[in-house]
């Protein structure tokens, strides 16, 4: 039976949050190629979540565009599926969260905002690092719940943005935080990270399943795009050179 939505996820909604439904099967972390290879399997939505940055090639904005084209309506969300749809969303991708919406808004501009480094799909891909977003989410809860003041908020901001997305961790950013001036707001911080923790990107994960599945029930016509896509075959082989 052809999938009713396909999506792309990994450590940002492993197998174990994921819901048990039939109109949507799940793939690991998308790279070149893979949107492409989804649309000839002719579902109604294509959901993109998480990716692949370094290992591989990064999903190719062509075989999205060359999706859509195909009348598959596409959803981004949490990671790269965000960036992906803050590119896109003006030629019809569909952004999801508070994620997508600081891409598409300029807040947020780097890449490495949303990678983390992760295990494999056996190990439920858990994450081993902190994504820049969360840090952020988590930092700013601190300050609403008056854990920390916006100085500090600040300084540690800057101090995570310093690090290497595959050694960027709370164990590091305090280390180095360790020799600042704010010993007491630190030591609270420390104390509160273990409850106080927010995972910006699992709520985002969330809500893109939440609005695909609304989104299917509601009952999904063709998309229509307003560009025209010149396929001359090489965005098939270059979808396919990996």
């Amino acid at each position: 039976m052809t999938p009713k939505a396909i999506i792309f996820a990994g450590p940002s909604l492993p197998p174990a949050c994921r819901p048990d439904d039939p109109a949507l099967e799940w793939r690991p972390p998308v790279k070149q190629g893979d949107v492409y290879e989804a649309a000839l399997a002719r579902p109604a939505i294509i959901g993109i979540i998480d990716g692949y940055f370094e290992v591989t090639p990064t999903v190719w904005h062509k075989e999205i565009l060359w999706a859509m084209a195909q009348g598959i309506h596409v959803y981004g969300s949490a990671s790269i599926g965000a960036l992906r749809a803050a590119e896109l969303h003006t030629f019809g991708m569909v952004g999801v969260g508070r994620i997508f919406e600081a891409y598409r808004d300029g807040i947020l501009t780097d890449d490495d905002e949303v990678a983390v480094l992760h295990g494999p799909e056996e190990l439920g891909y858990s994450a081993l690092t902190e994504a820049m977003v969360n840090i952020r989410a988590t930092l700013d809860k601190a300050l609403a719940v008056g854990v920390l003041e916006g100085a500090m908020v600040a300084q540690l901001i800057e101090i995570a943005k310093t690090l290497f997305y595959k050694g960027r961790s709370w164990a590091a950013i305090l280390q180095l935080a360790s020799r600042a001036r704010f010993p007491i707001a630190l030591d609270r911080l420390v104390a509160w990270l273990p409850t106080g923790q927010f995972d910006q990107k699992r709520v985002d994960a969330v809500e893109i399943i939440a609005t695909i599945r609304a989104h299917l029930a509601a009952g999904v016509a063709p998309l229509v795009v307003s560009y025209r896509f010149s396929d001359t075959g090489y965005h098939h082989a270059a979808a396919f050179s990996t």
